[in-house]
């Protein structure tokens, strides 16, 4: 039986002075660790949303990824610095500790927050949001575990995001 283990976030957000959105996950998964990156396991449909509502063709490294972001004005980073956590199970979550988005906030022209799930989204709403100040949108989770959204229901759900691009 897999055992909890205490994880701290391995990655610095990605941002500029230009992003205006902030996509937030709740904390890195295992495939994404091993990947060093964000949504690195391979069935994660998050890099598929995302270029499908930009209209861009799907970037498979590291540097496409943060390029596609950047490009576009999209923060990307997650919810918690800290938290026990047993393998990629959001569900198993204890002890979360919220990041600190100042460097974000004072850096760049945030006016939308879009959390990468309900267990983002209430994270967010519990740990962060009494000191950001800024409402964010659940939207439905990219994740394998969410089976009942096919992809064209999960991009129409993301399109949301362009109001504010």
């Amino acid at each position: 039986m897999p055992k909890e283990e205490l994880l701290v976030h391995p990655f610095p957000p990605i941002f500029d002075k230009n992003s205006r959105i902030l996509i937030l996950g709740t904390i890195p998964s295992v495939a994404s660790r091993q990947n060093q990156f964000y949504y690195g396991h391979p069935q994660n449909r998050f890099w598929k949303v995302l270029s499908a509502v930009l209209e861009t063709r799907l970037p498979e490294t590291i540097q496409e990824k943060k390029e596609l972001l950047l490009s576009h004005g999209i923060a990307l980073w997650d919810v918690l610095a800290s938290c026990r956590i047993e393998l990629s199970k959001d569900s198993s979550i204890r002890e979360p500790v919220a990041n600190d988005f100042s460097p974000i906030l004072e850096n760049a022209r945030i006016c939308a927050v879009y959390a990468n799930g309900k267990t983002a989204g209430n994270l967010y709403r519990k740990l962060a949001y009494p000191r950001t100040g800024i409402p964010c949108t659940i939207l439905p989770s990219t994740s394998p575990a969410n089976a009942i959204y096919h992809l064209d229901k999960l991009t129409e759900a993301w399109m949301v995001i362009r109001e504010n691009l």
